[in-house]
């Protein structure tokens, strides 16, 4: 059974984003107090504050943990324009901090000209790696070559979206059927733009992401997009947030059938759409498995969905506000 618990942040302004690492022992929080914290759950299961800075001269919009095989790291982005890099070291030097470990700025990131809308590192597999995206229409991809030199981090690749972009998500798939691949959300309200969520896939040939798919149904405002983890499907599920829940799934279109060396082509379709939440909807998260997708809105509830055996997308359970559980089936619960 899920026992909610209440924390109290000391964050002196709203926060935007929560994350939680690999193995959910760890949770880092940002805010438009310009701070990340972060938090580690002790063994009676409360949350406990570990360490606090400012991060960024202005709102944090979110921070994302890398695989713990890459260490303790967390990237975050904010409306000062910049990415950063934060790696938790132990302290050996400074007398103060001996045996203890504290958070240092490894580098920042300063391509962008507007704000740095959103976050992510990418999958274990392609290596140390990290995208943003801005309000300036441009999806930005570095990698740090040397993952025990944190410091150095290098512009990999510029993708042009020209739609101002609110949120992005990797594909997880380690298939070698499946090239890297990366889908973008906008908010853009301006009257040109019209499908909100664009796909990119790495091309080998051209050693370049070129644009894939627009999932033309988009074209209302979107504050977040998650793909599930793929952990052997031949195809990809998408899940957006806008002003409602939506889940899409793309199936690749054999090559044959597809012009050759260009990007993959899919058959998408929307297969749920949920107004549940009667507002707008701001997260989509999937478990591990990619079989549940949490999704929280304006109405102050935390919504959870499950396909059944005939891959039907139902509700399966509901968080409200002032954490009363409802419907929160048992095959959740853990």
């Amino acid at each position: 059974m899920f026992l909610p618990r209440s924390i109290e942040t000391d964050h002196k302004d709203l926060i935007h984003d929560v994350s939680f690492d690999f193995h959910g022992r760890r949770m880092a929080t940002c805010s438009s107090d310009h701070s990340i914290k972060v938090w580690d759950k002790s063994e009676s299961g409360d949350w406990q504050c570990t360490a606090t800075w400012k991060s960024h001269n202005g709102s944090v919009w979110h921070v994302t943990w890398a695989h713990p095989e890459f260490g303790q790291v967390l990237a975050s982005c904010s409306f000062d324009r910049t990415a950063a890099v934060w790696e938790e070291v132990v302290g050996e030097s400074n007398k103060k901090l001996r045996g203890q470990s504290h958070w240092v700025k490894r580098t920042t990131l300063l391509d962008s000209r507007t704000s740095v809308t959103d976050v992510k590192f990418a999958p274990k597999h392609m290596g140390l790696m990290l995208v943003t995206c801005s309000a300036d229409g441009i999806v930005r991809i570095y990698e740090a070559p040397d993952v025990m030199n944190l410091n150095q981090w290098f512009l990999e690749h510029e993708i042009s979206c020209k739609l101002s972009c609110s949120c992005i998500s990797w594909n997880t798939s380690v298939s070698r059927a499946h090239s890297p691949m990366i889908a973008v959300g906008s908010n853009d309200n301006s009257p040109k733009a019209m499908a909100k969520v664009q796909i990119f896939e790495y091309n080998e040939n051209i050693r370049k992401y070129a644009e894939a798919e627009t999932l033309i149904t988009a074209t209302d405002p979107v504050h977040d997009i998650a793909f599930a983890p793929n952990l052997g499907r031949s195809f990809h599920i998408l899940a957006i947030a806008t002003k409602d829940v939506r889940i899409f799934t793309l199936k690749p279109v054999r090559k044959e059938l597809t012009s050759s060396g260009g990007p993959t082509k899919f058959e998408i379709h929307m297969v749920a759409r949920f107004a549940n939440h009667n507002s707008q909807v701001w997260r989509v998260s999937w478990n591990i498995t990619g079989t549940v997708l949490a999704s929280s809105g304006d109405d102050s509830c935390v919504r959870l969905w499950k396909a059944n055996n005939m891959d039907n997308w139902k509700s399966a359970g509901i968080l409200k506000h002032h954490w009363s559980t409802v419907n929160v089936g048992s095959q959740l619960g853990n």
